[in-house]
């Protein structure tokens, strides 16, 4: 028997079979139970006023976990921290636009709100690294010289806390990684935004990005040697064919090699005009090609287990066809996280949540990752 009730009055547990807005009635494409806070949150944010539930089907909410315990408290991050991860973003975005205007025109360039934006960078990783997780996967193509500046930062940080770095040097890692491409800002926007491969004349002017990089950061008053040589070195290679130095060997020291690893990482799994991102994994395996010579392998190693194989966040498809979110790692197995299921590329259709942890289903595995282009699918309802 179908009850309307008011959106404010739906509970965990209920079945839903339509929406209501303000302008039309829906039948929902998947009814079904609703078992998390977040899906009664959608909806409200969604316009949705009123909700048509079948008073014959209620889940006990005790049924409402996973392996014991309640799902959200042990495999995501709570709505608070998302939003204060996703405040934190927009609020780096403005700074860092405003620092690139001010390089390009010119201006003085204060390193305070710099260090300030540094330490909340590595507050949040140390209080929410999963909510920035979800957040930072969320590209703005229009704006990627930004985009990748502030997640190099974040991913600078995490590596750094991964190998134990103090909160000082954290911190001067995150203004590094802020800073790190600032001489592109000089670059000429035909050649940075290029829609293809550059000519080896192209290529030769980006390359002087890092000679453009150097009397900016020497205006920088206070700029420590850290952040400095996060952008002075991230370029440069094991066998000293890098630039704009050519160092080699011991010259390349640890705060260069890892800047090197996360600035290739992000840039593969970013998504531009002239190529598709690639998944973590995808990533992972060439750089593992440009080991020993251009990258330290080592180092390499322990970034992606920082990362993790199919990070928090990633999509995948398991090889029974089934798609969904990597809703949390498994530290002892990398290749074997938690898995948030909500689609089926058989059926090429939406369906039940499912939480799956790989590690306890061994009849189960991740047949590949893949991405939301690549299916023809928006998947922002499920994060």
């Amino acid at each position: 028997m179908l009850q309307k009730i008011d959106i404010q009055q739906l509970t965990l547990g209920m079945y839903v079979e339509r929406i209501e807005t303000e302008h039309a009635r829906t039948r929902m494409a998947k009814p079904g139970y609703v078992r998390r806070p977040e899906t009664i949150q959608k909806l409200k944010q969604s316009g949705v006023s009123y909700v048509w539930v079948d008073a014959d089907q209620i889940l006990d909410i005790n049924e409402i976990q996973y392996n014991g315990a309640v799902y959200q408290g042990k495999y995501a991050s709570t709505g608070a921290d998302i939003d204060k991860a996703r405040a934190l973003i927009d609020s780096s975005k403005q700074q860092l636009s405003r620092l690139l205007n001010d390089i390009y025109a010119n201006k003085p360039i204060d390193v305070a709100p710099l260090e300030a934006l540094g330490s909340d960078i590595v507050d949040n990783i140390f209080e929410r690294q999963h909510a920035v997780a979800w957040i930072s996967g969320i590209r703005d193509k229009s704006a990627y010289l930004m985009e990748h500046s502030l997640n190099v930062a974040f991913l600078l940080v995490s590596f750094g806390r991964h190998l134990g770095f103090d909160h000082a040097t954290l911190q001067e890692l995150a203004v590094g990684g802020l800073v790190h491409d600032i001489g592109k800002v000089l670059v000429a926007d035909d050649v940075l935004n290029k829609p293809g491969k550059l000519t080896a004349e192209e290529f030769d002017h980006m390359k002087l990005h890092q000679v453009f990089s150097q009397p900016v950061l020497d205006s920088i008053p206070d700029l420590s040697q850290i952040a400095r040589d996060v952008s002075l070195m991230h370029h440069e290679k094991l066998d000293g064919n890098g630039y704009p130095n050519g160092l080699k060997g011991e010259a390349l020291h640890t705060i260069g090699r890892m800047s090197g690893i996360v600035d290739i990482y992000d840039a593969l799994t970013a998504d531009r005009c002239y190529k598709r991102a690639m998944s973590p994994s995808e990533a992972f395996k060439i750089m593992m090609g440009l080991t020993p010579f251009h990258l330290d392998p080592t180092l390499l190693r322990a970034f992606i287990q920082c990362i993790g194989f199919y990070p928090v966040g990633s999509l995948v498809e398991l090889a029974d066809g089934r798609v969904g979110l990597v809703w949390q790692e498994n530290l002892d197995e990398l290749t074997r996280p938690v898995v948030k299921l909500f689609y089926s590329v058989r059926s090429q259709r939406f369906r039940d949540v499912e939480y799956i942890d790989l590690d306890k289903r061994h009849d189960l595995r991740i047949a590949r990752a893949t991405s939301e282009k690549a299916l023809d699918i928006n998947v922002d309802a499920f994060r």
